[in-house]
């Protein structure tokens, strides 16, 4: 908490009023909840081991950029305050920012609203409408995370997760290989994408919906994007697919945004992408991104459930893929 002292200080908004307040959400970062004499602010703190890697500077960079192309094209974002022309700001160590406060809430992911679901797809779709391009055909990033060699290390740690590997591994590499094909068909196009927009990072106000955390916006494939994100306020995320949710976020994404592309059925592997973020939090339970037991419990969580999103994927993948094929008709 000190370093919030000294970074209000810093950058020059004022004493402090009342206690700093943990703001719970996320699953990388810390959110604090603190107000000044000059007004309220939501401080993030950046993940350590984040930070550490040898691209991040690069890629926050270009993520602050991006953020003030969204405001400049009017999309409901709460963007990082600059101060001195930085967002970035760091303190004794660590790096943090500073949002203005944003009042709302987050949807409860069992309650998404249909109409929830129609503005999330018609924002997403003017992210993807600003600058969209067609690009030469090249190799695509795969997936290689070696769930045996993953399951030997739990298993010599008597991780609590060993178990949900080895009775999932077979699940879990073809669900890798159908990643890794669907990135292989992808059509060759480049847009600003936020990959991130998830229903825990849309906030509501008075039925307005507001983005947050801005941190994942860079260049990208817009179908891969769209089809994913599609899908978790489709409900995938909690077991809980809707049918009408589905169709509404495609209505409203290819409203603000439509290239003719259909075959996202064709695409369904791209759903299995989750393997990344579940090779993460698994080797976050072994203690790889850091010893802190709140990390390490984390990570066995978040693994946890991510295989178990996984075999959701696979279960009502014919269900889903029927929709995908009715876009055309259906929107």
């Amino acid at each position: 908490m000190e370093n919030i002292y000294i970074l209000v200080e810093q950058c020059g908004l004022g004493m402090i009023k009342g206690n700093i307040l943990p703001v719970s959400g996320g699953f990388m970062h810390k959110m604090f909840k603190v107000q000044t004499t000059t007004g309220i602010y939501a401080v993030k703190c950046l993940n350590q081991e984040i930070m550490s890697r040898p691209n991040a500077m690069k890629n926050y960079s270009e993520a602050e950029s991006l953020e003030e192309v969204l405001k400049s094209r009017d999309i409901p974002v709460v963007a990082a305050l600059s101060f001195d022309g930085k967002k970035m700001i760091p303190v004794r160590g660590r790096y943090y920012y500073i949002f203005p406060w944003q009042e709302g809430k987050i949807t409860d992911f069992d309650l998404i609203l249909r109409e929830q679901c129609l503005k999330a797809g018609e924002i997403l779709g003017m992210i993807h409408g600003i600058d969209v391009k067609y690009t030469e055909p090249e190799n695509p990033v795969l997936s290689e995370v070696d769930f045996g060699k993953l399951l030997a290390c739990t298993r010599k740690k008597e991780s609590i997760i060993a178990p949900f590997i080895e009775d999932n591994i077979s699940l879990l590499e073809n669900a890798q290989d159908r990643l890794n094909e669907a990135r292989k068909k992808l059509p060759s196009l480049r847009a600003i994408c936020d990959d991130d927009m998830d229903p825990k990072n849309v906030m509501w106000h008075e039925g307005n919906a507001y983005v947050i955390d801005l941190e994942c916006l860079g260049y990208g494939n817009p179908i891969s994007s769209c089809l994913n994100l599609a899908l978790q306020w489709a409900g995938t995320v909690n077991d809980r697919f809707n049918k009408d949710n589905l169709e509404a976020f495609f209505k409203g994404y290819l409203k603000a945004y439509d290239n003719g592309f259909r075959s996202y059925d064709e695409l369904y592997g791209i759903a299995y992408t989750w393997i990344e973020w579940l090779e993460y939090n698994i080797k976050r339970a072994l203690g790889e991104a850091g010893m802190d037991a709140e990390e390490i419990k984390l990570g066995e969580t978040e693994a946890i459930n991510t295989i178990n999103r996984i075999k959701y994927l696979s279960s009502v993948e014919e269900e889903i893929c029927l929709v995908l094929k009715g876009l055309t008709k259906n929107i």
